[in-house]
């Protein structure tokens, strides 16, 4: 079976890589350690389809290691004792240069595996992960590693990447290929920065004429088809998962909601209705808050509404409940006072709770002073009476300051006047 064309084509040069160039570019410090034939131990960070596997491919080549390739997802203490066993050989002769994908889903006792072979420059490790490498991979592994940051390759790059492809497939295939107006374009567009997935689509647009006629005509339609959503990076267990719904609820808090909209609509193409649900709620109650605490009720039926119907339909009163709070005056007055609490019972600063609270109707013997002393505060003007409701250790303290908004100053001006005139 043949290798898919973005294997057939994998560049096998620096100058031939797509994208990258803040760190492969002429001058720049991964360029400047590979040339310097000097191998380190490498971490690199990245969505996937941008290219880690094919710079370790030509750093391996350049170097004249030899290259051994393993997969964190599938890999075993074993294979790892299966490479380390080369050493003695002759392919491991001028030493080994392991590149390990995915390297999160490797545990601790395999990366340690490593270690030994990693400190004594036997084994030069390459590893790529497409989660924050000091969120998840080990320290020991780190400290001895330098990490490079991949980025997503920008829609111009890869709208080369998809002609050259178009240009090999006519090559291979011995026929001439013509692509309506905007395919090479919408390919770019649409792969998220994944020219993996821009060399597959291009394939596949291929491979979905008609290729009857000498001349095979890629349609954009067909484009369109075979690359739909496939502009989504979007892994609910990963790294990105949590940046998308970070962004959602920062634009909202922010109020900014073209950008709220944004993150919701990259949240509902995904279909994950429930993340995006359960964001909009907290924001509602943790930045909105008391500065109209109306909304609370009104995002809840929202999210109840989209909940019972479902997607596409659920998306409609989304939608008016995210402007809405992205445009709601905000206040976390109460989400403050709430950290501010729960640092002092952190610290154990808890007592006795005030004899006049307790739901306990009698005294022991001990007490001298018998009786639970409360004073119903329904029993008195205005339906308050001072008495003493924190321990005796808290007394006084003050966790909740009143906000700035109209709401809270309300408040603030009821209490103001009910306790000053008692």
């Amino acid at each position: 079976m043949a290798a898919p064309l973005a294997d057939r084509i994998r560049p096998q040069t620096l100058d031939e890589v797509v994208g990258q160039k803040h760190i492969l570019g002429e001058g720049k410090v991964l360029r400047r350690i590979i040339d310097s034939g000097k191998i380190p131990n490498m971490v690199f960070y990245g969505p996937s389809g941008i290219g880690k596997t094919t710079v370790a491919s030509i750093i391996a080549q350049n170097s004249h290691m030899y290259l051994a390739k393993l997969n964190g997802t599938t890999a075993s203490t074993a294979d790892i004792k299966e490479i380390v066993a080369k050493l003695d050989t002759f392919d491991g002769m001028n030493g080994i240069l392991l590149y390990l994908d995915e390297i999160q889903y490797f545990n601790k006792k395999q990366q340690q595996t490593l270690l030994e072979f990693i400190e004594n420059g036997s084994i030069t490790l390459i590893a790529s992960t497409t989660e924050n490498p000091y969120f998840y991979v080990y320290n020991a592994i780190l400290s001895r590693s330098t990490v490079f940051e991949f980025k997503p390759v920008t829609k111009e790059e890869v709208e080369k990447a998809v002609e050259r492809a178009f240009a090999i497939l006519q090559e291979e295939n011995k026929r001439e290929i013509r692509c309506e107006q905007g395919v090479c374009q919408h390919i770019a567009m649409a792969c998220g920065g994944d020219v993996r997935k821009a060399m597959n689509a291009a394939e596949l647009s291929f491979l979905a004429c008609d290729r009857g006629d000498e001349i095979v005509t890629v349609t954009l339609e067909s484009a369109k088809e075979l690359t739909q959503k496939s502009s989504l990076r979007y892994d609910k267990g990963g790294e990105e998962h949590y940046d998308i719904l970070s962004a959602f609820q920062k634009s909202m808090r922010g109020s900014d909601t073209d950008a709220a909209l944004h993150y919701l609509a990259r949240l509902l193409e995904a279909g994950d209705l429930p993340s995006a649900c359960r964001r909009l709620m907290v924001c509602a109650c943790e930045d909105v808050g008391l500065a109209w605490p109306q909304v609370i009720p009104i995002v809840k039926a929202a999210v109840d509404a989209a909940l019972m119907v479902g997607l596409p339909e659920g998306r409609i009163p989304l939608a008016n409940a995210v402007v809405l709070v992205a445009q709601a005056p905000k206040s976390n007055s109460a989400y403050k006072a709430l950290d501010k609490a729960s640092e002092d019972i952190q610290k154990g600063r808890t007592g006795s709770i005030p004899r006049s609270l307790q739901n306990k109707h009698y005294d022991g013997d001990d007490v001298k002073n018998k009786g639970q002393f409360y004073e119903y505060p329904h029993a008195y003007p205005n339906h308050w009476v001072p008495q003493q409701y924190l321990p005796d250790v808290l007394k006084d303290t003050v966790y909740y300051e009143y906000g700035e908004n109209k709401n809270e100053q309300a408040f603030k001006a009821y209490w103001d006047k009910i306790k000053n005139n008692q």
